[in-house]
């Protein structure tokens, strides 16, 4: 039986699988992937085009990818300002990171519309630093962001972020009040009621084999054939079996741990509820409380699939979860009797700038991609739902000439060297991060190849 989340856990039996694809169906729009990306688009053809018969394909059930994995944190696209400027100018740059932080509002909005019951909490995000060697990484956002007269980000007191963290292992910090953060599997499954409410078709447990290039295009699943005039690829890490774009992501895991509910104690120490928390590491640490008064921890990228070989150690990792474990211990010392009830791991589908690719996979633009979400994309999905249902609608509105869309796709190296070569650079930045964490000079080589890892969920200085 597939290891699940602690997320997907708490919403199980909260309806049944849909049945699977059997035989031959049709739709006008086909779309692959039931998670955040996925159900967004579907939800908002419905929106533009009521009589659109949509259908949504997903090899498990809905959320139980990524996007009822991950750890809710719901984020803007602000920390990515200046790799956005240099992509589409200042301009175009605000305005992706206004429609990002709009997003955020959007996902509140549709919660209390439909009585989605996703535990969604507006605390803020603090970006803080754990050792020397990552004081001042926002230093470079926070200057780009003052050139352009904007302060998304707020400079808080050391003191004030060992207070609102309940640790002082955080040294430093700056707060970007517009994130929140949500329960993920909720959010998903709250999403798929909904678009089921609405018309749209959504065959769980069918695993998609194949899809042809030209319309119509005939999907081939396990047990039927689904053909559309229209096909959409919101498939996370999966889409790099995809021959045209299995060299423009890699998949790595991000791997969470949840303690034991401990209210009283987190009360004690001061650490803020609603708070959405990250250090400056590459592989990055984040965590926060969950409703019960649990702690969620999570640590990303400690291994990469070989192509789009997404295994089972994808779902569950006994090593990565005690290393996560080891990470929350040092940062949390005071809560070391706190046992560790649940651990799981998820795919991440990373690009080389960490920002989503979306565009156009045959000349006929009949079939459209929203992939790279790179970790961030319980907010931006709302973005890729607008992006992607546009596309297929052939809309000549603002989502349909949004700036992301048809960008360079800027390939890693073959599948064998990047296997290879991720785990050398991965290693190497594990113990460059593992010796500052403590205070130590990192070895020369360790730094060098560190410089060669995809650049992150921030700008960093």
């Amino acid at each position: 039986m597939k290891h699940r989340s602690y997320w997907l856990e708490q919403c199980a039996g909260d309806a049944a699988d849909e049945p699977p694809l059997e035989g031959a169906a049709r739709a006008d729009v086909a779309i692959l992937g039931g998670g955040y990306v996925g159900l967004w688009t579907a939800l908002r053809i419905k929106e533009l085009e009521p009589a659109c018969d949509v259908a949504v394909i997903e090899q498990d059930i809905c959320g139980g990818g990524a996007s009822g994995r991950n750890g809710g944190f719901v984020l803007s696209w602000w920390p990515k300002l200046a790799s956005l400027a240099k992509l589409f100018g200042v301009e175009e740059a605000m305005r992706i990171c206004r429609g990002s932080e709009a997003a955020i509002d959007e996902i509140a909005g549709f919660c209390a519309k439909h009585a989605v019951d996703a535990d969604f909490r507006r605390g803020g995000w603090l970006w803080t630093a754990t050792s020397s060697a990552q004081m001042g990484a926002w230093e470079s956002v926070l200057r780009i962001s003052e050139k352009m007269g904007v302060e998304p980000f707020r400079r808080i007191e050391p003191e004030e972020v060992g207070r609102r963290t309940g640790s002082k292992a955080h040294r430093a910090g700056v707060l970007e009040a517009s994130a929140a953060v949500v329960q993920p599997a909720a959010l998903v499954r709250g999403m798929r009621r909904v678009a089921l409410a609405k018309g749209i078709r959504i065959y769980e447990n069918t695993r998609a084999l194949a899809f042809t290039r030209r319309s119509p295009i005939a999907i081939r699943t396990e047990r039927g054939t689904l053909t559309a005039g229209k096909l959409v690829i919101a498939s996370n890490g999966w889409a790099a079996s995809i021959r045209e774009l299995s060299r423009s992501i890699a998949v790595i895991s991000s791997d969470i741990v949840v303690t034991a509910p401990i209210p009283e104690r987190l009360e004690q120490i001061g650490w803020h509820r609603d708070l959405a928390i990250t250090d400056s590491q590459t592989m990055v640490d984040y965590y926060r409380v969950t409703r019960e008064g649990r702690i969620a921890f999570g640590k990303g990228g400690w291994t990469i699939a070989y192509g789009g070989r997404i295994g089972a150690n994808f779902d569950r990792h006994a090593g990565r979860a005690a290393e996560v474990t080891a990470d929350f211990r040092r940062y949390y010392p005071m809560l070391g009797d706190v046992p560790i009830t649940h651990d799981w791991s998820g795919p991440i589908d990373r690009t080389p700038d960490s920002l989503p690719l979306l565009g156009y996979l045959n000349r006929e633009k009949t079939i459209a991609y929203g992939i790279g979400w790179s970790g961030n994309g319980v907010g931006p999905s709302v973005i890729g739902g607008k992006v992607l249902a546009s596309l297929v609608l052939e809309r000549s509105d603002e989502w349909g000439g949004h700036a992301l869309i048809g960008r360079p796709l800027h390939n890693f190296p073959a599948a064998s060297i990047r296997y290879v070569g991720a785990h050398i650079v991965r290693s190497a930045v594990a113990a460059k991060e593992r010796a500052e964490i403590w205070e130590r000079k990192p070895s020369w080589w360790s730094v060098q190849l560190a410089k060669l890892a995809p650049a992150g969920l921030e700008d960093k200085s």
